[in-house]
């Protein structure tokens, strides 16, 4: 039985009223042309600290932006008050594309994927040579995260003057990774400083590494003080020696020369969002030997055709055993 009749306009529809007296939803979202550009620094609970020309601004994300999440790194258009005062709030509206993403999952179990840092050109990846001992297979797993996500990989080995450096740099040569090998008397009288500073110029660097290599350390010494302070109360979040956060946090270079973002210690570093077919494009001397490759090859199987294209000399086996190796390190743990 029809309830109304057939014209929509008559007096005797039902309305639902609206109970919160404010206008109803509507699909046509605000372009913000008048939007300020920024870059997050940290990330905190919801609240989200961001460099807004030379101030600090604290913001928080649109609602229009959905579940779409800002991180370190991220390049971000802001509206409301962009005055930096305290107890002052505004809305970030837009995140701009990303050049390069560092992902990681809790463990290769967990299907959550957690960005990490954005918009970053290298990852130092900080391993003591001892106290703690070096860890290879979770090096190998920042590797593949750097590779996948668009990273240029840089090793900084720290504690030089209790181990020698040989029989790791030997275990990466294959990969011509770039290095900086410090020791703690190197790194106090500043001279440490000065060559980890040299691979840093002009790029926006993420460090990682597992709790006691020296990484916020060596952070810490690369951003003096007076830098740090301009970053006002985000200071707070990085102590020295330990983190009281689980975000990273960008820090300026002096002179304007590049970023480094500390990230907190690492206990484990999960794969299970790398697609290992992308990190074959970090082996460019390799890739097109998979011309010929079996569909979703895995480069790791009998009938891949990079033995044979190797056996033909087009490259060093050297290098097909260290793509091999990397990409098996989403079946090891990485406390081997």
């Amino acid at each position: 039985m029809r309830r109304y009749g057939k014209h929509t306009d008559e007096d005797d529809v039902r309305v639902r009223p609206n109970r919160k007296g404010n206008r109803p939803r509507t699909n046509i979202r605000p372009k913000h042309e008048d939007a300020a550009d920024g870059m997050v620094l940290t990330v905190d609970r919801g609240r989200l600290t961001c460099l807004v020309e030379d101030r600090i601004v604290m913001a928080m994300k649109a609602r229009e932006l959905g579940r779409k999440a800002a991180v370190v790194g991220d390049r971000v258009a802001l509206v409301g008050d962009l005055s930096g005062q305290k107890d002052t709030l505004a809305r970030i509206v837009r995140i701009a594309g990303r050049t390069s993403v560092l992902r990681r999952t809790a463990d290769d179990d967990d299907p959550y994927e957690r960005v990490v840092v954005a918009n970053a050109d290298q990852l130092a990846i900080v391993t003591a040579l001892a106290d703690p001992e070096p860890r290879p297979r979770l090096i190998d797993r920042c590797l593949v995260a750097a590779y996948d996500g668009g990273l240029t990989p840089l090793l900084v080995l720290t504690k030089s003057d209790l181990a020698p450096p040989d029989k790791l740099l030997e275990l990466y040569g294959d990969l011509d990774i770039p290095y900086v090998v410090t020791s703690r008397a190197e790194l106090e009288s500043g001279e440490a400083v000065a060559r980890v500073r040299a691979e840093l110029d002009g790029k926006v660097t993420a460090f990682v590494g597992h709790s006691g290599v020296g990484k916020t350390t060596l952070v810490n010494a690369l951003v003096p003080e007076d830098r740090r302070r301009t970053t006002g109360h985000v200071n707070a979040v990085t102590g020295r020696g330990r983190h009281t956060t689980t975000s990273a946090l960008a820090l300026p270079l002096s002179g304007d020369a590049g970023w480094v973002i500390d990230t907190p210690g690492l206990r484990s570093f999960g794969l299970h969002h790398v697609n290992p077919s992308r990190v074959i494009h970090a082996f460019p001397d390799l890739e097109p030997g998979t011309v010929n490759c079996p569909r979703a090859c895995s480069h790791d199987e009998p009938d891949c055709a990079l033995d044979a294209w190797v056996a033909e000399g087009h490259a060093d086996p050297a290098r097909l055993y260290s793509l091999r190796r990397l990409l098996a390190t989403r079946e090891r743990h990485e406390g081997d």
